[in-house]
Order: C-alpha cells, then sequence, then structure tokens
C-alpha cells in the first residue's frame, strides 16, 4: 500500500510544480505539503484531474506551532471514493498572512474555515462570511491557541435572577484536600475511619 501512496505523491507533485512542495508517507498515511497562497489551485486540481478524483472534503484541522515563523498548519482532509484512498494536504501561515479559502471548490469548507479562525485565529481570503462560530459573541483570544491563558478572561451565564446574561470573571476553584500517596500496598501510617473496630491479631 505505501509504494502505491508514494506514487500518488510523486504523481501529484508532478501534476502541480512549484504549488506542491512535497508528499510524504508516514503511518500508512500520504500527507501532500503545499505553498497557501497555491491552495486553490492544489485543491482544484485533485477535485477535478481525473487521476485524483478526491470529491469528497472531509474536514480542516489547525495546529499551533508558536515557535516556528509560521506557527500554523492548515490541514485538509479529502477522500477519493472512487479509489477509496485518503489524503492529507497540510499548508503553512502565520498570525497575519491569510489563507486562500477553499469554497469555490469545496462549500462544505464554509464552516470548518470559519471554527479555524475561531480556535487559532487563522484567517481565510475570499471567504464570504468569515466570523466566530462556536465561542460566545465578544469573546476575546482564540482558544485552541498554546500560548491563550487558562485563566483570566470572563465566562457567560444566563443569572435567573436578574433575567439576563452576565458576564463574570473566570474563577477556577479547588477546595483543599489532603492527598495521600501511599500506597495501599503498604498501608497507611495511620487508622483509616472504620478501621479501629477492627480486632488486632
Amino acid at each position: 500500500m505505501s509504494e502505491a501512496l508514494v506514487a500518488l505523491g510523486e504523481e501529484i507533485k508532478a501534476a502541480l510544480p512549484g504549488a506542491v512542495t512535497d508528499a510524504v508517507v508516514t503511518f500508512g498515511e500520504l500527507t501532500v505539503h503545499a505553498q497557501a497562497a497555491s491552495i486553490l489551485e492544489v485543491m482544484a486540481t485533485l477535485y477535478s484531474d481525473p487521476r485524483f478524483r478526491f470529491v469528497n472534503f472531509t474536514d480542516i484541522a489547525g495546529a499551533d506551532y508558536p515557535g516556528r515563523e509560521k506557527r500554523f498548519d492548515v490541514v485538509y482532509h479529502l477522500l477519493a471514493p472512487y479509489s477509496n484512498r485518503r489524503i492529507r494536504v497540510k499548508v503553512q501561515t502565520d498570525e497575519a498572512t491569510p489563507v486562500p479559502s477553499i469554497i469555490e471548490v469545496f462549500p462544505a469548507a464554509n464552516w470548518y474555515e470559519r471554527e479555524a479562525y475561531d480556535f487559532y485565529g487563522i484567517l481565510f481570503s475570499g471567504h464570504p462570511d468569515l466570523r466566530r462560530i462556536l465561542t460566545d459573541y465578544g469573546f476575546e483570544g482564540h482558544p485552541l491557541r498554546k500560548d491563550f491563558p487558562l485563566t483570566g478572561y470572563v465566562e457567560v451565564r444566563y443569572d435567573d435572577e436578574q433575567k439576563r446574561v452576565v458576564y463574570e470573571p473566570v474563577k477556577l476553584n479547588q477546595e483543599f484536600r489532603n492527598f495521600d500517596f501511599l500506597s495501599p500496598w503498604e498501608g497507611t501510617d495511620y487508622v483509616l475511619p472504620g478501621d479501629e473496630k477492627a480486632k488486632t491479631a
């Protein structure tokens, strides 16, 4: 199977010189690395070229690598039902450079691009309605970024007494607990509740 995927990757690279920079097979899956500016051309070719026929758009995922200059990976997953092959297409971008929207080729990418924008702040040029989709109105920041703080923002809830939505600072309360890290097989240095009733040998 991997030989067939390697051959497919080479065929895709040959069909899209310059747009596709690399094709790698790892763990039995083909990943095609493409230039972000050429993603629309890459998707159109993978969709319409009879050699590929990746007509099923599965999803878009994001990944954040804050140490890189282009910190975001935008990852597209496609399926070719005619040949029962799957492919992953990756592009890299930063916080300010938009990736062209692929809605023209795959209209189903609409909400996935909005989700990537909402959670990572990845911009998509040519998107007809690029706005948040899962976080609340007025939410600040992008929660799947590695540098997003775990606390310090506001949470939203409906207050039944005030009959309205209220915004409150996030509070992460934890009660004091006395944790016992001794192994249950070795026993404890103190008498557990109820053990005082047991007969000693």
